[in-house]
């Protein structure tokens, strides 16, 4: 984000906000509904984004409950083995998995900007590095022959969903973002 012609200020830099609960369905469901949250509290125009690992022989889980999956305070390694239990119950089931998130803008209550990302990899047969957070450990990436969690923070940050929404996004600003995409989503 750096280079973009705006001031950025982060939730720490405003009054104490509670979380809203991720009631939607999607990330994309999940990024409006922070964006119009948080934009409703501090007044500011306001980017959220709502992102997981989507995993095709678990129709689609952990996805928009990664970060609760199994329950809110279970560890990464928990989760990782209730994963690989869940693969192991299926034979021959395809390890084809994704990283998505969702990006949304909302200003004045409406939507102004909405992009996703998506990196596409698999499974990785146990937990590998001890770098990045969350699901990079069995995230593997074909592309690099690694999980996410082996790779440099620069690699990560080249490919990584996140990094595609931000990219896109300060894109976005940097072309003056001023149309409104759709004011009743």
């Amino acid at each position: 984000m750096s280079g973009i012609p705006i001031t950025l200020v982060s939730l720490a830099e405003i009054d104490p906000v509670v979380e809203p609960e991720e009631t939607g369905d999607t990330f994309e469901e999940n990024a409006r509904l922070k964006a119009r949250y948080y934009a409703a509290a501090s007044g500011l125009l306001t980017v959220a984004e709502d992102s997981g690992l989507a995993i095709d022989a678990l129709g689609g889980e952990p996805g928009v409950r990664s970060a609760r999956f199994l329950r809110p305070d279970a560890s990464y390694p928990e989760r990782f083995a209730e994963i690989f239990q869940r693969l192991a119950d299926q034979p021959g089931a395809l390890r084809t998995a994704r990283f998505v998130a969702a990006l949304a803008c909302v200003d004045g209550g409406h939507v102004v900007y909405e992009t996703s990302g998506v990196v596409e990899g698999k499974i990785a047969d146990s937990p590998r590095g001890s770098a990045g957070f969350g699901y990079d450990p069995i995230f593997y990436y074909p592309p690099y022959g690694r999980t996410l969690a082996e790779v440099s923070e620069a690699d990560k940050i080249a490919i990584a969903h996140r990094g595609i929404v931000f990219r896109s996004f300060a894109r976005w600003l940097s072309d003056g973002g001023r149309a409104v995409l759709d004011p009743v989503r």
